[in-house]
């Protein structure tokens, strides 16, 4: 799946679906789009003069943005566990502190399974995906 596809997908087509599976590609170029457009936020932030009222906090243009891509990655994550077997609410374990963020991490890097409970292969021949 390309870059373009990816985030066409997470924000068209899928943008609140917690159903189904997600590649690799499209779980890691949607997380590449949410960095870009993150970074790009805090620069529009910095040339309107707006800052954080702490260190390490956002502006509202930064803000914004991330509250509107909070739902299609979530959504998206869900569907990343879906296609390594797991439920999507192992999403909750990123909360634990350190811990559990490595756990996600080594989730999302983990290869597609066989056809599961959430659907067949998204990499299998032939597949929209």
């Amino acid at each position: 799946m390309s870059f373009q596809d990816a985030v066409r997908t997470c924000l068209q087509r899928k943008y609140a679906d917690f159903h189904g599976r997600a590649r690799r590609s499209e779980y890691w170029f949607f997380v590449l789009f949410s960095a870009i457009v993150s970074i790009v936020g805090g620069i529009l932030d910095a040339i309107f003069g707006f800052r954080g009222w702490a260190y390490g906090s956002t502006g509202p243009i930064q803000s914004l943005l991330q509250l509107a891509l909070l739902l299609p990655t979530l959504a998206v994550g869900a569907r990343r566990l879906h296609d390594t077997g797991r439920s999507g609410w192992w999403l909750l374990i990123g909360l634990v502190p350190i811990v559990g963020w490595i756990i996600l991490l080594v989730f999302f890097l983990q290869d597609s399974q066989a056809a599961n409970q959430h659907g067949p292969n998204p990499k299998a021949v032939g597949s929209p995906y």
